[in-house]
Formats: C-alpha cells, sequence, structure tokens
C-alpha cells in the first residue's frame, strides 16, 4: 500500500511521523473520510471544504503544509483494487517541542491512504442496526472533525459493551447525533434531524439524504427530536461516510416501531443506492 506524507509517495510499512508531531502528543489534528465509488470520489469538493474549514477552526495555516488534495485523491482512489473505498485524510500542527501554545511556522504534518471497502452481506440486514442513548460527554464544537476522538471512542465502546452498534447522544434532552453518524427520526408525517451547528458534525452524507429526502417529496425538519420524540418516533436512522443509510431497529432494547426497517428508510435507501451508481458512472459528484 502506498501513502501520501508530506508530499512524498511511499509504502506504508516505510512511512514515518515524529514522535513529537502535535497529532501524536495532543490530539492536535483534524481529517477527513471520502467514499470512493468506481474509483471516483464522492462529493470530494464538499469534503475538503469540511477539512479547510476545520484547519481554520482550530487556527492551522495552510501555507506552512501546501498540497493540492484533488490531485492527491485521484491517484489514491485509482490505487483502490476494485475500485470502492475510502480515502483518509490528515492534517496535523506538525512536529514541535511539547508545550500548547501554537509553534512559530512547523510546517504541518500531511498524511492520507485509501482502505478499500469492506464487503458486507447483500440485503436489507446490512443496513439495519440497534443503538443506545447515552449523555453527550463530548465538548462543545462538535462541528471541527478533529482526530482528538476519545470521547466518542469511549461511547461507541458503551453502545458495544450494551450490545448495541451505535450511540446515540443525548444533550440537554435533544438528541444531536450519534457518536459516528448522524440521525434522523420520523415523527408524525417529518423526517427530523438536528441543524448544522457546533453541537454536530455536519455529515456529507446527511446533505445528501437531505437533498434525496426533497426529491422524493418527504417533509423535512431541521431540529433536534428531543429524547421523548425519539422513544415514539415510527423510525430512527442513521447516516455516514461509511454506513451511508441504515435504519436503526431497535433504541435501549426496545423496537423502533415495529421493530423493522420502515417505508422511508426503504426510500431513501433506495435512492442513495441509485445515486452511488450514478457516482461510479460519472454522473453524479
Amino acid at each position: 500500500m502506498l501513502v501520501y506524507l508530506n508530499g512524498d509517495w511511499i509504502p506504508a510499512d516505510s512511512a514515518r511521523v515524529s514522535v513529537f508531531d502535535r497529532g501524536f502528543i495532543f490530539g492536535d489534528s483534524v481529517y477527513e473520510v471520502i467514499p470512493v465509488y468506481g474509483h471516483r470520489t464522492f462529493r470530494e469538493a464538499a469534503h475538503l471544504a469540511r477539512l479547510k474549514a476545520s484547519m481554520a477552526a482550530v487556527g492551522m495555516d495552510e501555507r506552512l503544509g501546501p498540497v493540492h488534495w484533488p490531485t492527491v485523491c485521484t491517484r489514491l482512489a485509482e490505487t483502490l483494487p476494485a475500485g470502492d473505498g475510502t480515502l483518509y485524510l490528515q492534517v496535523t500542527r506538525g512536529a514541535a517541542p511539547r508545550q500548547h501554545a501554537f509553534p512559530a511556522n512547523a510546517p504541518l504534518t500531511l498524511f492520507a491512504y485509501a482502505r478499500p471497502r469492506v464487503s458486507e452481506p447483500a440485503g436489507s440486514a446490512a443496513s439495519e442496526m440497534t443503538a443506545v442513548l447515552c449523555d453527550d460527554i463530548r465538548w462543545a464544537r462538535c462541528d471541527i472533525k478533529t482526530t482528538s476522538l476519545i470521547a466518542n471512542v469511549l461511547l461507541v465502546q458503551e453502545a458495544l459493551r450494551r450490545g448495541a452498534d451505535e450511540a446515540l447522544l443525548v444533550r440537554d434532552g435533544l438528541v444531536n447525533e450519534g457518536a459516528v453518524s448522524n440521525v434522523f427520526a420520523v415523527c408524525g408525517e417529518r423526517l427530523r434531524t438536528a441543524p448544522r451547528n457546533h453541537l454536530i458534525l455536519g455529515g456529507i452524507t446527511r446533505d445528501v439524504v437531505l437533498e434525496l429526502a426533497a426529491g422524493l417529496g418527504i417533509a423535512v425538519e431541521e431540529r433536534a427530536p428531543s429524547q421523548a420524540e425519539l422513544s415514539g418516533a415510527r423510525e430512527v436512522l442513521i447516516t455516514s461516510s461509511s454506513r451511508e443509510v441504515a435504519a436503526v431497529t431497535r433504541i435501549d432494547g426496545r423496537p423502533v416501531g415495529d421493530g423493522r426497517p420502515g417505508p422511508v428508510f426503504h426510500r431513501l435507501h433506495a435512492a442513495f443506492e441509485t445515486f452511488k451508481e450514478e457516482v461510479r458512472m460519472g454522473r453524479r459528484m
């Protein structure tokens, strides 16, 4: 496997980063994960814009690590044997003596690689998940896609400990998102999801699902469902770059609706599968 590191293309086994890199010492770094279908990147411009926004939010100076990410993404996507997978891009504040203050003019560390998509079983079962509700213990800038993910790691582990796949996070009585996903709930006749703000990571897949819902005539309300509303929802869905569109069929051991993926999920899942095929054919970005 070849990886991109600070302007060089090298075998993964030969890649080296300083033990004094601030990404290692402080988690002082940001990242992106870009899906690839048929060697074509999915919403690349939106992902790169989010990476740039994350860098700006944490005060990283792009001039300290110039790179043309579209060229890097194209080359990485071409290395995927079956054409489908994900690209991982990471930018750290670089290597410097350990102190909290930003180092002066330390070159950024730029790293990227491609990973083939893990094969999943065919059929809707691959898109069914269970979840538990957990208190949102993360910080107040969830909109920054930073590698400082220990809270998310602990929340996912708590979900696994309780026999579920994902943790849905409650803050002040509202369910804003999951530990590694955005959350949608079918409340009455509306598909409800939290608005873009500092309490969620605005997902690119989330945005596509909102576009698809509009095209299907599904009414959407960008308002975080309350914990009570989620408990009474007819359907609950999650979206992410890796899980795409999945139905949550049980929360805290209790069935959502009738305990099976519902009609809104099936419509959005089918529309997303069509969207992916159009990406593969080069008709969508």
